[in-house]
């Protein structure tokens, strides 16, 4: 069994790929061109894909006889895979899910309260030597304790964010989904999503991505928020509608927002680095360590239950 990684690992996970398969590292960390997608396909058993390597509809079309048979994702999102295609093609696909959920859910307080209290503002004046010393109106930001929040998606991690928020900032959580949840915290279903802007300080995005909900968040939804409010996005860049949320950042419909992905990543539009309200994050969702140690872990357990012959742990 031959495993292809797509990007290189941990040492830790780089090492058990080496020491349990006959695995091949690619060295590069930009995603993998179509050539390189159909040479994985056509030459190897196992590829552990990540997030930028679109296996689509055409790829599994160029190569209609491939001896890959299992895409070991590395990471819980896997809309860059169209899994249909893939099954068509007799390939497997498995995901990491649940090793990514507290990391995240720390990544989208990180954006909060950056942005709420203008961290990044204010690291910007600092640097810049500008800065004049303390006074009583010096950088007003938004206070986070008590707010309202709501939460886009109510998953694993929609959950995370939710407990953080209600348990270590006192917050009233409200979120939509597809139904309500059974929860261990207090917190208001709102079926309709503009209904749901509309009434919360902060709006966090938790919702995986995919054509389901590309441009889930709109210009209809961003005009239903109030004009003090935070958008936060944690979940996949195409979720959101770009180019809306600089016309309400520009017009000042809503007064900032904290983004770890990106509609086109990794281009950022010159209109969101010019804005002084946004927090801009370079996609550090699971970026520890220990993370994405466990993730690669995952991953190759999966490998390891194929070449076994064992059922797949986390099939998608």
């Amino acid at each position: 069994m031959r495993v292809f990684v797509a990007r290189p690992m941990t040492a830790s996970v780089a090492a058990r790929a080496r020491a349990e398969f006959d695995a091949e590292m690619r060295s590069e960390t930009l995603p993998m061109s179509l050539k390189e997608m159909g040479h994985a396909l056509s030459e190897f058993d196992v590829v552990v894909p990540t997030l930028g390597d679109l296996f689509s509809a055409q790829i599994f079309a160029e190569v209609p006889e491939p001896r890959c048979k299992l895409l070991a994702n590395f990471g819980v999102g896997y809309n860059h895979i169209d899994v249909e295609a893939a099954r068509q093609a007799g390939i497997a696909v498995t995901n990491t899910p649940g090793a990514v959920t507290d990391a995240t859910a720390d990544i989208a307080m990180t954006l909060l309260l950056s942005t709420a209290r203008r961290a990044g503002e204010g690291e910007r004046l600092v640097r810049s030597n500008l800065w004049q010393g303390w006074h009583p109106t010096q950088m007003l930001g938004h206070h986070v304790t008590g707010k309202r929040v709501g939460i886009v998606g109510m998953g694993r991690i929609g959950q995370a964010i939710a407990r953080r928020c209600h348990y270590g900032f006192g917050m009233h959580v409200a979120y939509q989904s597809r139904s309500p949840k059974e929860l261990e915290f207090p917190a208001d279903y709102v079926s309709d999503l503009k209904a749901l802007a509309a009434g919360v300080d902060f709006l966090i995005l938790a919702v995986p991505g995919g054509a389901e909900t590309r441009h889930l968040i709109n210009a209809q939804v961003l005009q239903a928020m109030n004009a003090a409010a935070i958008l936060i996005n944690i979940s996949r860049g195409e979720v959101l509608d770009e180019s809306a949320l600089i016309s309400a950042l520009q017009e000042k419909q809503i007064a900032g927002a904290g983004l770890d992905v990106y509609e086109f990543e990794p281009a950022v539009p010159q209109a969101l680095i010019d804005l002084q309200n946004v927090t801009l994050l370079p996609h550090l969702g699971t970026a520890t360590e220990e993370v994405r140690s466990a993730m690669g872990h995952m991953a190759l357990d999966n490998v390891a239950a194929f070449v076994q012959g064992r059922p797949l742990p986390n099939p998608v």
